[in-house]
């Protein structure tokens, strides 16, 4: 699989409090890990979206990973408001995540990150056109 990376996604990253990066990181690694095992992704283009680093897949949704100052305990993964990918995941993992609205999954920075579930999510976002036609998004 290839990865086309902007310059500006590093350079993000390295803006972020230290307490978060390696959190944040860590959400990097399971994206393109995620991608990498799909077996199917070709190439995955990570970028900055809206100054956030962002992960698309030819026929997925686009994924972005973010810290805000306000909420200096939590980190989130974005996923497109509009799509079916949240309210999907509320159905399928219920209480495994916490939720803003129909746009993220939230992580406290003290908390453990669920990694298997998270990566489903990851999937089904990465291939988000190819299965969003299904029920449950194919879960």
């Amino acid at each position: 699989m290839k990865i086309t990376s902007n310059p500006e996604v590093g350079r993000k990253f390295t803006t972020y409090p230290i307490h978060v990066r390696p959190r944040l990181q860590f959400l990097r690694s399971l994206i393109i890990e995620t991608a990498i095992e799909l077996g199917t992704i070709s190439e995955l283009e990570e970028t900055l979206k809206w100054g956030e680093p962002s992960y698309l897949a030819a026929k997925g949704s686009t994924i972005r990973v973010d810290y805000k100052k306000r909420n200096p305990d939590r980190y989130a993964m974005y996923f497109k408001c509009t799509s079916k990918l949240v309210p999907t995941f509320k159905k399928v993992f219920g209480g495994t995540f916490t939720y803003e609205k129909n746009r993220a999954i939230l992580f406290d920075i003290n908390d453990g990150v669920p990694v298997e579930e998270l990566k489903e999510c990851i999937a089904l976002a990465l291939t988000y056109h190819q299965v969003k036609h299904l029920p449950k998004l194919g879960k």
